[in-house]
């Protein structure tokens, strides 16, 4: 029973792995195609709104690179986890500013439903940063990853 549950718990953190390291890819390199969708989100406050998505963009990309391999993997965790705490002032714009939400069409609720995301993002690769995994943490980090996937998906 234990080495089923050391299976379901490797493979399981081995997808979400593989998983979230190509959805950071993924919007990494939108950074580059769309930057509009990004500047439409940065609070005013921050400075040098383009070069900032394409640096963010490009942070996302390596991260989300590193996350894929075992040597780099603690390294590329807690940088993804450092840049979700930094963009996080652009979510919390979305859903204070009507003109970003206007710009992106989307309400404030979907606005607000976005920013809780973000915790079990962090949680996750907090999660991929540490080799010895605690069982019940192992656990919640599975049961976050199906429905923080599954909005990120549908976006």
């Amino acid at each position: 029973m234990k080495l089923t549950q050391e299976i379901l718990i490797k493979y399981s953190k081995i997808t979400t792995v593989y998983t979230l390291s190509t959805l950071y890819i993924i919007v990494g390199v939108k950074h580059f195609l769309n930057p509009d969708f990004f500047i439409a989100i940065m609070p005013p406050f921050v400075p040098f709104h383009k070069a900032c998505v394409f640096i963010s963009g490009f942070f996302e990309i390596l991260f989300g690179t590193l996350i894929l391999f075992k040597q780099t993997r603690k390294v590329g965790a807690w940088g993804v986890i450092m840049l979700l705490i930094l963009v996080f002032p652009a979510n919390i714009y979305l859903y204070i500013s009507e003109i970003p939400r206007e710009i992106l069409n989307i309400s404030k609720t979907q606005a607000l439903i976005r920013m809780p995301f973000q915790i079990p993002l962090i949680i996750m690769a907090y999660w991929h940063s540490i080799e010895q995994e605690n069982r019940l943490f192992s656990y919640i980090c599975i049961i976050l990853f199906i429905p923080t996937i599954l909005y990120f998906i549908n976006l």
